[in-house]
């Protein structure tokens, strides 16, 4: 169970406080909930939901040893890339879905090595791989951050120097 203030990772909302642990009577049924606000959305978005809801992903953040696992991750190679864009995504896509910190982090780092390879030939990432990365990265990176007590951008910088990659202030662009 989690307590008031602890941050989760909650699935499609990023990084979120628990600001509250009620019960509420919905349809006659008394149950628990949690009251979560995400950190990026300055509490205009409140979310609700039941503490015994096994289908809502909602994952504690990395502690700082994992973090540091994690950022070192990004000295090896990513995933194999996969050639046929719709396969790639739902490979990634599935993989992200697991909520294995090593695993995002590992297809951060293959998404943020194409992406480098190809801005290198004056090319782009696909538009679904540009997304997927966008979003990811930023949840990762600003979890890796608070994990080890630094700013996103000097996650930022010790990834990008980690792949041998220039450091972006956007990290996608």
């Amino acid at each position: 169970m989690l307590n008031i203030g602890d941050l989760v990772v909650y699935t499609g909302h990023g990084i979120c406080r628990v600001d509250d642990i009620c019960d509420k009577n919905l349809f006659g049924m008394k149950k628990t909930y949690y009251i979560l606000h995400p950190l990026e959305n300055n509490h205009q978005l409140t979310i609700n939901t039941p503490i015994d809801n096994d289908q809502i992903s909602m994952l504690q953040l990395v502690n700082q040893q994992e973090a540091e696992k994690i950022l070192h991750s990004f000295n090896s190679d990513g995933y194999d890339w996969i050639e046929r864009p719709n396969l790639r995504t739902q490979h990634f896509t599935k993989t992200l879905d697991t909520g294995d910190r090593m695993k995002v982090a590992k297809v951060v780092n293959t998404l943020l090595r194409k992406n480098h390879e190809l801005k290198q030939k004056e090319q782009k990432l696909h538009a679904n791989d540009s997304k997927l990365l966008n979003e990811t990265q930023n949840v990762l990176f600003k979890e890796l951050s608070i994990a080890l007590k630094t700013s996103t951008e000097e996650i930022a910088k010790k990834v990008y120097r980690n792949i041998g990659a220039c450091h972006s202030s956007n990290f996608v662009e």
